[in-house]
């Protein structure tokens, strides 16, 4: 026999619902999530694209609002406090538990690292020990080694298999309600992020006109701009990290020291270091070593809204000692 026809009307319902099946899944990370695992390879899906394709083409708009001292310093500064927040709160603190906070303070950063549009603070932590525990291996979800650079750095994030959360990996810090909140409702922070810079170059326009920044630009400025510089900075880490350095430690794994990476990410490319000693709330593990995240730590223990920061153990440096 051969195959009865599709009818019109039954793939287009079809594919409304798909549609429709994809926002009700951005708008709740946990909707339908174990279909998403067991229906779908591992592979470049270019409707998970849609959020970082609107993210990168939005930085075109700057040919048209233009730009300023205010919106660029803007951009910087955003760069500078979300990257603390990646860096030292969804990776060293929810990852790795390196340090102990109040629950405000734990919430306060969780919000910061949200707005990077690098998805919730669980979200984050469970791929990351997951990372961890097959660091190169094949079930690791983004390995250079494994599937080269570019899916390293970029391509697993559209997969739909890596999409949900593995909330078996992070039982720690699913008591939160806030935090379950923030990473299910994931994109509502960043959209009340972008809202909120537009009113501000907004509010700058018309009470300092003589800045030269309105709300347009700032919004292009502090979310499209420095929000995708801070992307891929953050992904930095997976791809590079683990192809261009020097190793210090015999780790298991290919990931290497990178002072450029440690620049641009304020600490993380000492990523042999941290393949190491994970725990420890510092990544440059000696001096020289640049480490702004954790300076920056430094401080807020002083300030004593952070307490605990685990150190390096004495054993890590005698390992380097006796070469």
């Amino acid at each position: 026999m051969s195959p009865q026809p599709v009818h019109p009307t039954s793939a287009c319902a079809r594919g409304w619902r798909k549609v429709v099946t994809l926002l009700k899944q951005w708008w709740d990370t946990d909707h339908e999530a174990d279909a998403l695992v067991t229906a779908r390879e591992d592979r470049f899906d270019l409707r998970r694209s849609i959020p970082y394709i609107f993210l990168h083409l939005g930085c075109l708009l700057v040919l048209w609002v233009g730009w300023s001292p205010v919106a660029v310093g803007v951009a910087v500064f955003l760069y500078a406090v979300r990257m603390f927040a990646v860096t030292a709160f969804y990776h060293r603190y929810f990852s790795h538990r390196a340090f102990r906070t109040s629950r405000f303070m734990q919430f306060v950063f969780a919000v910061l690292g949200n707005t990077s549009m690098q998805r919730g603070p669980l979200w984050w932590a469970a791929t990351h020990r997951h990372h961890h525990q097959h660091s190169d291996e094949e079930e690791d979800k983004h390995s250079p080694v494994q599937s080269g650079f570019w899916w390293a750095h970029f391509g697993w994030l559209t997969s739909a298999s890596n999409f949900p959360t593995d909330y078996s990996k992070i039982n720690d810090l699913t008591k939160f309600p806030e935090l379950m909140f923030l990473n299910r409702r994931c994109m509502v922070v960043p959209l009340v992020y972008g809202a909120f810079l537009w009113a501000i170059g907004a509010s700058l326009a018309q009470w300092a006109p003589s800045l030269g920044v309105n709300g347009a630009q700032l919004f292009v400025w502090g979310f499209f701009v420095s929000t995708v510089v801070l992307l891929h900075g953050t992904l930095l880490v997976n791809s590079l990290a683990h192809t261009f350095g020097k190793r210090r430690f015999d780790t298991g794994d290919d990931s290497r020291n990178s002072l450029f990476i440690a620049l641009v990410t304020l600490g993380e490319g000492w990523h042999n270091n941290h393949h190491r000693y994970a725990g420890s709330a510092r990544q440059g593990f000696y001096w020289w070593e640049i480490d702004v995240s954790y300076y920056l730590l430094r401080v807020l223990a002083w300030m004593g809204l952070i307490w605990d920061l685990r150190p390096v153990p004495q054993r890590v440096y005698e390992e380097v000692k006796a070469r």
